[in-house]
């Protein structure tokens, strides 16, 4: 949440350098989402979630990954704010045709309909950010492991 306390110095506001990592949806929240992403721990984290978009944080551990999935009627942007990995995607679970590398400032969309996983190739957590429209999980939702995401899904 932002301070309102001026800076001295040139009258611009102050970051509040504290991060809730809760969800904070519907009401109007403004945070520090890449302090926020590097500072989950968790699986995924949904940090807003409204009624036609929802912010997640998550934390991919080296050698982990998301696990293949497809959400039929949610469009999907993540960035990745730490470590690096591979994205692969395709309109068939079988047929994963479109393969990349990621890295740190990097983005990718994710259309509707298309099954995807995201890989750690890294030595060190991979830190990512999604925003999913509509929302794909329930308000509130924590995993702190992948298996607990598969559980609950």
């Amino acid at each position: 949440m932002m301070d309102n306390r001026q800076c001295p110095c040139s009258g611009s506001r102050q970051r509040n350098p504290i991060v809730h990592l809760t969800d904070h949806g519907p009401e109007p929240y403004a945070l520090n989402l890449a302090k926020a992403t590097r500072d989950n721990r968790m699986f995924r984290t949904a940090l807003w979630t409204g009624k036609h978009l929802q912010l997640t944080v998550m934390n991919i551990n080296p050698g982990q990954e998301i696990g293949l999935e497809m959400h039929p009627d949610t469009d999907q942007m993540l960035y990745v704010e730490d470590g690096h990995g591979m994205v692969r995607m395709g309109k068939e679970k079988d047929n994963l045709d479109f393969r990349t590398n990621v890295f740190v400032d990097d983005a990718f969309l994710v259309p509707a309909g298309y099954w995807h996983n995201v890989i750690n190739s890294g030595v060190r957590p991979l830190k990512l950010f999604s925003v999913y429209a509509p929302p794909e999980h329930p308000r509130g939702t924590v995993h702190a492991t992948k298996e607990d995401a598969e559980e609950q899904h």
